[in-house]
This record gives C-alpha cells, structure tokens and sequence, in this order.
C-alpha cells in the first residue's frame, strides 16, 4: 500500500477518496482472485460487498498494514461463505468466468495463462478446507498465521492442509499431462 500506512489510515477513517483508492487497488485484485478462484459467480460483487464492510468497520480498525490485508480476507473469507450458502438455497446457474489477472512475474504470468474457469476446474480435486488454504495462501498471499486466523485452524494444521493441497495438486496435473501425452502418441 504504501510507506506511510497510517496517515493512510487516518486518512481513510475521515473518508479521504485518494486513501480509499489506494485500498481498493491494493486490496481489489488479491481479493477478487480469492473469490474466483473458489468459484464465486460474482467475484467483483463480493469484493465490493467485502469493502462496504470494511469501510463500516474502519473506525474500529487499529492494526499496521499486514493486520490491514489480514482483516480484508476475514471479511472476504465470511461473504464467501455467506456466498455459499445463499447458493445452497437457490439453483442457479453458473456461468464462465471473466476475470483474469494481469501478470508481472512468473507466479501471475501462469496464472494468467489459465482462464479463471480452469483454476476453479483445477481446485476442484481439493477438499473445501484445502481450497480456501490455497486461495489465501497463493492467491491472497497471506503468511501462515494469517490464513490460520481466517480459517479458525492451528498453523500446523493449515501447514498440513497445505502440503497435502500442493500434492493432490501435483498428482492431479501429472495426470493430465500425462493423458495429454497418451493422446498425442496414440495420432
């Protein structure tokens, strides 16, 4: 965000507009790709729901700039199980989604290259518990703490949920490439 955090602060709590941009494009993008990426059909509505609450809550607020990004994804974390259960009560349909980050290194360039609907179809061989520690952990680019905090678990145990998220991972993309490459043998 920026060097000097709390006049940022202090400038948000009074309601200053260039503090509230300097949040929204620190936070927007990390926090769209959470809810993308565990499948919302309306990411940006849920980080717009998500920074109404924060602007409700900021008075109460009083923490440094990783308590800042940390408090965001509590709140992101709870609309999207707020999401979830709305949607469990209503059949609707979901459609592709659009949102895609740009990239700047090697971590967003890949991410780039795979449309928003084949990460979700990817995460799909993850538990819920080993998709939301993913998305937090990659995504949000929270510490260990902070995603144990937001998931209501130990650190050893979001470490545990972790390692075992990256290896069905990697076992599920050998898979596929590995028929990929059946595939392309057998023409």
């Amino acid at each position: 965000m920026t060097d000097d955090f709390p006049q940022l602060l202090n400038a948000a709590k009074e309601g200053a507009d260039w503090a509230w941009e300097r949040l929204y494009d620190d936070l927007a993008r990390p926090l769209t790709g959470y809810f993308a990426s565990r499948g919302a059909p309306e990411p940006e509505d849920l980080t717009a729901e998500t920074f109404l609450h924060l602007a409700r809550g900021i008075h109460s607020f009083d923490g440094n700039e990783q308590s800042m990004r940390s408090w965001a994804f509590v709140i992101a974390h709870r609309r999207m199980i707020d999401a979830r259960r709305a949607a469990s009560r209503r059949v609707a349909e979901v459609s592709e989604l659009a949102w895609e980050p740009s990239g700047g290194n090697v971590e967003d360039d890949a991410m780039t290259r795979l449309s928003t609907a084949e990460i979700v179809r990817a995460l799909e061989v993850l538990t819920d518990e080993q998709r939301d520690v993913i998305a937090l952990r990659v995504i949000a680019d929270l510490s260990l703490e902070e995603t144990a905090q937001i998931v209501d678990k130990t650190r050893g145990a979001v470490k545990a949920l972790q390692h075992r998220a990256l290896e069905t991972l990697r076992a599920s993309l050998q898979g596929v490439s590995n028929s990929d490459d059946r595939a392309i043998t057998d023409m």
